[in-house]
């Protein structure tokens, strides 16, 4: 059988090789898989169980079931600022799928989508799937890997289409302050530039800073898509669940194009986020509270290993270690770490290009195992 085009040319993702290779192997320190180590809290799981004994095992609407998509719209209004009703939200399975979907409602081949770098690996592929160039921003660690408007300026060009945030940053942890995203903001605005926010991360900030969607300053909320899940927030990864939010006539197109992807999200998984949403914040500022202590353990530990630089993250729950100083590719250390110290991280350069001489590690693990990783990384640099 010929595989398409498509397929043959897609990219692969850096992630998953490397998990891949740690499959093989036992007794691991493993900071590469990025998801919460929380089971979904209890009262959220036995929603689920009861919307199935009462019968929620059928299709559902395209766009979603109407209680979740007013809870959703609720939440939109009062935490983030964003206008609208139920049908500016569309439910999606999973974030990856509306992102997906943002870029077949907005984008035609050839346009160019401009993306931070580094980034998330899955955009390269989604913009590549929807028949988009993806045009990286570079970002610099002496900016905390702030994006710039004056580097996205100077990335515009005739097909330049969407622009894609990223806040709270995966890998990063950057969070984009209020003058970040105004002078994106009048960017977009002078440029005509749809923006997709992308922001499962929001409730993971730390050190008394503040989630902003861009979707929310003056000028955006009719040119922005924003994108959300229930996976990070309520430890809810393998259920599926996200939503966008975004101008009714955007939004109407997705539903559309949704009936040829997965038509709906699983029933039972929607009345499971309505409890997520109504029920679960105790849940989600318990394990925030944890994450931010174990950054404080992960940081601290590797900023005292001779040659390795950690910036403290501002959000999410990764940490994104310079290793530049050894003189290795962020490939070639992340497999020494694998093989030599049983560490599993993520190469930087995964993320794109500026991610080089960084790895990417997940601190959503226990502090035993982010003591041992470091335990491990310092005794095989030493012994190089």
């Amino acid at each position: 059988m010929i595989l398409s085009r498509r397929a043959l040319e897609s990219p692969q993702s850096g992630i998953r090789k490397m998990f891949g290779l740690a499959a093989k192997m036992t007794d691991l320190a493993n900071l590469g898989i990025g998801e919460p180590d929380f089971a979904t809290p209890p009262e959220i799981v036995e929603a689920a169980v009861r919307a199935l004994r009462e019968g929620a095992t059928k299709y559902t609407s395209n766009a979603g079931i109407p209680p979740l998509r007013e809870v959703i719209m609720e939440k939109l209004s009062r935490e983030n600022n964003l206008p609208g009703t139920p049908d500016n939200v569309i439910v999606t399975a999973g974030a990856c799928e509306a992102l997906i979907l943002c870029l077949m409602a907005v984008t035609d081949p050839g346009d160019e989508v401009i993306i931070p770098d580094p980034c998330w690996s899955n955009y390269m592929g989604e913009i590549h799937l929807a028949g988009g160039k993806a045009v990286p921003a570079r970002t610099y660690k002496e900016d905390r890997f702030h994006l710039k408007a004056s580097t996205v300026k100077s990335l515009l060009t005739e097909r330049t289409k969407v622009l894609f945030l990223n806040t709270p940053s995966n890998p990063t942890g950057a969070v984009l302050n209020e003058a970040d995203l105004k002078e994106l903001a009048a960017l977009a605005v002078a440029h005509d530039l749809t923006v997709v926010s992308d922001e499962p991360y929001e409730k993971l900030v730390y050190d008394g800073r503040r989630h902003i969607s861009i979707g929310s300053l003056p000028g955006m909320a009719e040119r922005t898509l924003t994108v959300n899940s229930f996976s990070k927030a309520f430890a809810m990864t393998g259920w599926r669940v996200g939503y966008v939010h975004g101008p009714e006539e955007v939004v109407a197109a997705m539903v559309k194009l949704h009936e040829s992807f997965s038509s709906c999200v699983n029933s039972a998984a929607q009345f499971a986020s309505i409890e997520a949403m109504q029920a679960g914040a105790a849940a989600t500022a318990a394990m925030v509270e944890s994450y931010r202590k174990r950054r404080d353990l992960l940081v601290e530990g590797l900023n005292t290993i001779p040659g390795v630089e950690c910036l403290l993250p501002e959000g999410a729950f990764y940490a994104f270690p310079d290793f530049s100083s050894f003189g290795k590719s962020s490939a070639d250390m992340a497999l020494d770490l694998l093989t030599q110290a049983k560490v599993v991280a993520v190469p930087g350069d995964a993320f794109g290009d500026a991610g080089e001489g960084f790895l990417r590690m997940c601190y959503a693990a226990s502090e035993e195992t982010l003591e041992k990783a470091v335990d491990r990384i310092r005794k095989y640099l030493a012994g190089r």
